[in-house]
């Protein structure tokens, strides 16, 4: 048996994410019972919403702090991503240029700032969460994309230095990120957050879903499966899922997106590829994959199939799609051929947040009283520390350096009613995919791209 059989890769792998497939996982919390007033109700406990109760917290000691998590801490997207925890707030260098030129360098600035922070967080507060700052290397798999790694800039690696550090035949070249990038387990670091947001003086209920939100004069009234919350603020950290908002409805879509996990390396297949497990990767197509090795020496291998469903769709049944992880098995073959013989023991999927920006979006309701951030299209391990404190801020009527932003202060164009929306997407989908094969944009991505719409991931 060898990987290139794809189905006999995956055989025996559990549908369940690698990170929560631990008995390390907490207890839930229990659900809340009966009425509260709170200074601030933070709804969602995603990295959003724990981060929110941290930095309250941190803020402002002695506030009163409830935090409402509909299933369990981490469950959703915090817990089903790569961990990946990158400094960019704009989803890479090209889009933030693209989108605000004037103010970039301040943004990349915020970003590293941003990221250092985290990592402070961690060291200091002792969250054993595998958190290793390698970077990450951008590597070329198709001769068109050698030139977007700027071969005659510094840093640029070859087909001989990149695969003197990482061994694949396929790639052609590379460039390492070395400080713009952190791995972590997000599950375990999510779970150190709340842990942390308790320690301060937070109450976190799980199982508790939000029902409605009204502002009541000075308050927000939020009506919960547990009970009535009076809240003199609200954060809405809920991802691509629902919210009383109805000026959000139109803003995101959900996409899903798929991953697998092998067993873990032996020492020979480790040195067999040469790879410093500190280190991230990601190709450079536009169905990219990203990978990594995970704290206990599996290989983690996500990405390329981005998965729209019709009428924006979140249901149980679209986390198991059998065609992407046979397309994936099958491309971690190609690409580690001397892993043959390998075995898949964890496959699943989660939602992301997308935005026709590409990343993040921000703003408040009910006079003021409410804030939200959402759209973070997968890359908010990192910035959703960053947003918190953004929501924060705006709650508090403060000018800011993060206020002043023209990105915290705009918003994305919202997507169509359907069909249009899924007629958009599909040809969004299969036109970046011939890109990936051409190296040419055709004419639907020329037209996106002088609409602010054009995207290269």
């Amino acid at each position: 048996m060898t990987t290139a059989d794809p189905e006999q890769a995956l055989a025996g792998s559990v549908l369940r994410p690698l990170w929560l497939d631990t008995p390390l996982r907490p207890d839930p919390r229990p659900a809340l019972r009966g009425d509260l007033d709170v200074d601030l109700l933070v709804v969602g406990g995603g990295f959003t919403g724990l981060w929110t109760a941290v930095r309250a917290l941190e803020r402002n000691p002695g506030r009163s702090v409830l935090l409402v998590e509909a299933d369990r801490i981490a469950e959703q997207a915090t817990g089903r991503n790569g961990g990946f925890c990158e400094a960019s707030l704009t989803h890479g260098e090209a889009n933030g240029r693209n989108r605000w030129p004037d103010e970039y360098d301040t943004l990349h600035e915020l970003g590293l700032r941003n990221l250092d922070e985290i990592e402070e967080a961690v060291e200091k507060h002792g969250i054993d969460c595998g958190f290793v700052r390698g970077g990450t290397l951008a590597v070329a798999t198709r001769p068109h994309e050698v030139a977007d790694l700027d071969p005659h800039e510094p840093g640029f690696l070859d087909r001989d230095a990149i695969r003197a550090m990482v061994d694949s035949p396929t790639y052609l070249a590379g460039r390492q990120h070395p400080r713009e990038c952190a791995l972590v387990d997000p599950a375990r670091l999510a779970w150190g957050l709340a842990e942390l947001a308790e320690q301060l003086g937070a109450t976190i209920a799980e199982g508790t879903r939000l029902e409605s939100l009204t502002r009541r004069g000075r308050r927000v009234e939020a009506v919960t499966s547990g009970g009535t919350v009076r809240a003199r603020d609200v954060v809405l950290a809920t991802n691509v899922f629902p919210n009383p908002l109805r000026r959000l409805r139109w803003a995101v879509v959900p996409v899903y997106d798929y991953v697998l996990a092998t067993e873990p390396l032996t020492d020979d297949q480790l040195a067999g590829i040469r790879w410093d497990p500190a280190i991230g990767i990601s190709d450079c197509g536009n169905q990219f994959h990203y990978y990594r090795i995970t704290p206990d020496r599996r290989i983690l291998w996500g990405g390329y199939d981005a998965i729209y469903h019709f009428g924006r769709s979140i249901e149980p049944d679209h986390l198991d799609r059998a065609e992407t992880f046979t397309t994936l098995a099958r491309n971690f073959a190609a690409t580690f051929p001397q892993l043959a013989g390998i075995r898949f023991t964890h496959r699943w999927a989660g939602v992301i947040d997308t935005s026709t920006r590409f990343c993040a979006f921000y703003g408040t309701a009910h006079h003021g009283r409410t804030a939200y951030a959402t759209g973070f299209t997968g890359l908010g391990v990192g910035a959703s520390r960053f947003a918190a404190d953004v929501m924060l801020d705006l709650l508090a009527g403060a000018e800011t350096e993060r206020t002043r932003l023209e990105m915290v202060r705009t918003k994305p164009l919202p997507f169509p009613p359907e069909p249009l929306a899924w007629v958009g997407i599909e040809a969004t989908r299969r036109s970046l995919a011939r890109h990936d094969d051409t190296g040419r944009r055709n004419l639907w991505l020329r037209s996106l791209d002088r609409l602010g719409l054009g995207f290269d991931s």
